[in-house]
């Protein structure tokens, strides 16, 4: 999978910063006034379900435009069992660049990788109009329901991928989001405080 001026590699420490700061601004004010995504991408980096080999940042000419990060996740199934799979996030493109299909390049690209990884399915939190389009559907609609929901209640925003066809095949159950996305916001308040000041505002559409 290849496209003109662009390199996806492994995030490196020297990146570290630099990821941060485009995560920043990505999301700033986009579900909430300010953000914590970039908060999560600095803890999760140390968190025992990070997957580094799938840590990936986005380059054109040289310069970072992209990234994002995998995390290992697991449904627990109706008859008891954890059946192991792959959630990501955040995935982060720089806001001058968005919607010109490079958050799916990268996600697609990412996908590959985690298959050949032996993920065989991925459950996230996202926007259907977005995920669908890489071939997510409503996990509720595949009998994967969300941890902390009804069971009955099919939660529009929580989305499936089989990686591998029929890896699921015959299961039901919860999907468990790993403990390290749920972040300490004063400490995501503090960790903030070492970026250039930026306001904060209450805009329509934001979930928070």
């Amino acid at each position: 999978m290849k496209q003109e001026n662009i390199i996806i590699r492994r995030e490196t420490q020297i990146d570290h910063a630099a990821v941060e700061h485009l995560t920043r601004e990505a999301f700033w004010n986009v579900y909430r006034p300010g953000c914590l995504e970039h908060y999560v991408v600095h803890v999760l980096r140390e968190d025992p379900d990070f997957v580094p080999e799938l840590d990936l940042v986005m380059e054109r000419d040289g310069e970072l435009i992209g990234h994002v990060l995998y995390m290992r996740a697991k449904i627990v199934a109706d008859d008891g069992r954890e059946i192991p799979m792959m959630t990501f996030g955040p995935i982060s493109i720089r806001p001058d660049l968005q919607r010109q299909g490079l958050g799916k390049y990268l996600l697609d690209y990412s996908m590959e990788l985690a298959e050949e990884l032996g993920a065989g399915a991925l459950c996230i939190e996202g926007n259907i109009d977005f995920y669908g389009k890489s071939g997510f559907v409503v996990a509720g609609t595949k009998g994967i329901r969300y941890h902390g929901e009804p069971e009955q209640e099919i939660v529009p925003y929580v989305l499936l991928k089989e990686l591998q066809p029929g890896f699921l095949d015959g299961i039901t159950g919860v999907y468990h989001t790993p403990k390290g996305y749920y972040v300490d916001e004063s400490a995501a308040e503090e960790f903030d405080c070492s970026f250039p000041p930026k306001e904060k505002l209450k805009l329509p559409g934001q979930l928070f």
